[in-house]
């Protein structure tokens, strides 16, 4: 096994705490997860997280797919495709340090979208715009959420969490095809992502009963937060190390 009898353990809990806020609230996985778990160990992140995220995203585009915005799923879905190219790239040339470095700058570019007061229009040129850059983090550091967030900030909790899921759902194949073709998908990710599937389904199944009575701009500071602070922590990594 890749990492210890602890570290999974862990793991697990981490992924549990990332499905709950993801399904509670419409994003949350990846940057909560992405940055913990890549200080825990850099093999448990991102692709295991990235494999975990497609069948969460599944699930939630399901459960309430009365409510998705069709449209804007479409052109944030035609900028997915050229961003992921080019999240591609900078994965072929990216060092395990640089690795820590674009998730760290990821993680901290989400927390500054995700900030009160930050706003945008949602229009054609921005879902475009917003797909294209998702498709990068999504790549980098299997983290496409928060661009698309900040379009939806505003709508109701039924229309984001539905909307942003039909979006990640076909959104993280794309970025799995291409490190499919690519050969950025190794056997440890998969065993990995087996390994942590438990806190997924515990995290998810707990987010159906808190998702109508969950306030997401209590849990944004918290998250934030936490997930600010890991990220400085790979940085802090990535520089000395």
């Amino acid at each position: 096994m890749p990492v210890t009898i602890i570290q999974l353990a862990v793991a697990i809990v981490v992924i549990a705490a990332g499905a709950l806020v993801q399904g509670s609230i419409g994003i949350g996985l990846g940057i909560l997860t992405v940055p913990i778990l890549s200080l825990i160990d850099p093999v448990m992140a991102p692709v295991p997280t990235l494999l975990l995220a497609i069948p969460l995203a599944i699930s939630m585009a399901w459960r309430e797919r009365t409510d998705i915005h069709g449209r804007s799923v479409i052109w944030l879905l035609l900028g997915r495709f050229p961003g992921a190219v080019f999240g591609l790239g900078l994965l072929a040339v990216a060092t395990q340090r640089t690795l820590d470095i674009l998730i760290a700058m990821s993680v901290l570019a989400a927390v500054a979208i995700l900030s009160p007061g930050v706003k945008m229009p949602r229009n054609r040129t921005t879902e475009l715009i917003t797909g294209i850059t998702a498709g990068i983090m999504g790549m980098v550091a299997s983290m496409g959420g928060p661009p698309a967030a900040l379009l939806f900030k505003d709508e109701r909790g039924p229309m984001i969490r539905s909307t942003l899921a039909l979006f990640f759902s076909f959104g993280l194949v794309v970025t799995l095809l291409a490190r499919i073709l690519a050969g950025r998908i190794t056997g440890n990710d998969v065993l990995l992502g087996a390994l942590l599937f438990p806190g997924l389904a515990i995290g998810y199944i707990a987010s159906s009963r808190l998702r109508g009575r969950v306030d997401a701009m209590a849990l944004r500071p918290a998250i934030l937060t936490i997930s600010s602070i890991a990220a400085v922590g790979l940085l802090v990594r990535a520089i000395t190390g």
